[in-house]
């Protein structure tokens, strides 16, 4: 018979916890959205935070990356992982909304929660993915940002404010993002 004991330091047990909670309700909340949801005007709601959470982040190459590198451009931030069928869902139209914009100043940056270098070299070489890709192997940009599900969206102007945020899967190719993506664009 096995003696399970509890750990020596109580703290370690409730941030063991926390993790645990933390990554389940991510989980959860992948699995338990719907299909790609059709966009919505009132989806997208507006930011009310005075600043624009830092970003500073290496992409699959190693290369450092930041919003300040995008100003002047309206920049879609994604958060996802590669096992949430929600974010590789979402992803085909991410395509459809940078096709339609193509020659204009507009940028999908997604960022990768926490996944090893590998993993997500793979997922993007194998999904043939269009998009600059940062990895974010301590998972610090989601606290940052506030993302408590993904996929996570986020709209930034050409100035680098935050607009709107969009919380679960969204078609970004639907006639209402591309809408309020141009909108930015102006």
């Amino acid at each position: 018979m096995t003696r399970v004991t509890a750990p020596a330091n109580p703290s370690h047990a409730r941030f063991a916890l926390l993790a645990i909670l933390t990554v389940g309700g991510l989980l959860g909340a992948c699995v338990l959205l719907p299909g790609v949801a059709l966009a919505d005007p009132t989806r997208f709601i507006p930011w009310k935070a005075a600043t624009t959470p830092s970003l500073g982040l290496n992409d699959l190459s190693g290369r450092p990356r930041s919003l300040a590198d995008y100003r002047g451009s309206v920049v879609l931030l994604n958060f996802w992982a590669s096992w949430c069928e929600p974010c590789r869902e979402e992803m085909a139209s991410m395509r459809a909304l940078q096709q339609r914009l193509a020659g204009r100043r507009f940028a999908i940056l997604l960022v990768n929660y926490g996944e090893a270098r590998t993993r997500v070299s793979e997922f993007v070489q194998r999904e043939s993915l269009p998009f600059v890709i940062l990895l974010d192997p301590n998972q610090d940009a989601p606290r940052a940002w506030r993302v408590r599900v993904l996929p996570s969206s986020f709209l930034i102007d050409p100035d680098g404010r935050v607009r709107y945020g969009v919380i679960g899967e969204i078609d970004w190719s639907d006639a209402e993002a591309g809408n309020v993506v141009e909108a930015l664009l102006r």
